[in-house]
């Protein structure tokens, strides 16, 4: 006999209402986990950033989901306002979805959500969703991992708290470390961190690969070296969100790209070969 489903707990205004962290994954509704999406469709509100897919935020009622996302260079809500709303809908009796891309606890700010939730006396439930730090690289046919490749992969970000006097990641040790490095958030910071590893002593010709947008209809994936990953991001005009995979896994797809575009299993487009791919609005939402 298969267990019962627990459902969310009643909503009451005798107490505070129960907030959600969940991850969308990387974008592909059909990559939502079964309890993320019954969460969506249940919640009184629905708090979301830019990452979920377009076809993920399209599936919830405009009247109740609000956007508190951040963009580099774009629109910004300041993380306290987050708190704040998720505290203030809670204590109206509502049940609260904190939607995130991804994973809510990896780079996603969820901990943090985490704490001051707990601080406040919300009761709060995390949902994992799917990290595009691995599923991005998986559907452009790069394994984040493998036996003959790679035995450890490193997950950075490529945009760290701007607050912070110096940077929290230590490129030479990952350099040094070897095995796959996968950045996210890190298309604007690319030259930096790039230079970084190859002065740490990371090869030149190491296989490097952008995805952007990976899962979305307008996913692109280009790929170059660690020399060359710059100019290849700026001929292709890849833009946010993207994930920058670094290793030898990365020439990987050379291999299993024809495959991958026969079985349709997921849009593989390389960058170059779709010019009119960069004028579909795509500014890293």
């Amino acid at each position: 006999m298969s267990e019962e489903r627990t459902d969310p707990p009643t909503r009451t205004h005798d107490g505070p209402g129960t907030v959600y962290l969940v991850g969308s994954g990387p974008g592909d509704p059909d990559l939502l986990t079964v309890k993320a999406a019954r969460l969506i469709d249940e919640a009184d509100t629905v708090l979301h950033d830019k990452l979920p897919g377009p076809e993920i935020l399209d599936r919830i009622p405009e009247a109740k989901r609000e956007d508190v996302g951040k963009r580099a260079g774009g629109e910004w809500t300041p993380q306290e306002y987050t708190n704040r709303r998720l505290v203030e809908l809670a204590n109206e009796g509502e049940t609260v979805v904190r939607l995130k891309g991804g994973d809510p606890f990896v780079f996603g700010r969820g901990g943090e959500e985490a704490e001051h939730l707990a601080d406040a006396g919300i009761p709060f439930e995390v949902v994992p969703g799917v990290t595009s730090a691995i599923a991005g690289p998986a559907v452009a046919g790069i394994p984040v991992t493998h036996r003959d490749h790679a035995s450890s992969v490193s997950f950075v970000t490529g945009h760290e708290d701007p607050t912070k006097s110096e940077s929290a990641v230590d490129w030479e040790a990952l350099a040094a470390t070897g095995g796959t490095i996968v950045v996210l958030m890190g298309v604007g910071k690319l030259p930096a961190y790039a230079d970084e590893l190859r002065t740490a002593g990371l090869a030149p010709d190491t296989p490097a690969a952008l995805v952007e947008r990976a899962t979305w209809p307008t996913m692109r994936v280009a790929t170059g070296t660690l020399e060359t990953i710059v100019d290849v991001r700026d001929d292709a005009g890849i833009e946010p969100p993207a994930i920058t995979v670094i290793g030898d896994v990365a020439a990987t797809r050379e291999r299993v790209v024809g495959f991958l575009e026969t079985a349709g299993s997921a849009p593989v487009a390389d960058a170059d070969s779709d010019p009119a791919a960069t004028d579909d609005g795509g500014t890293g939402q």
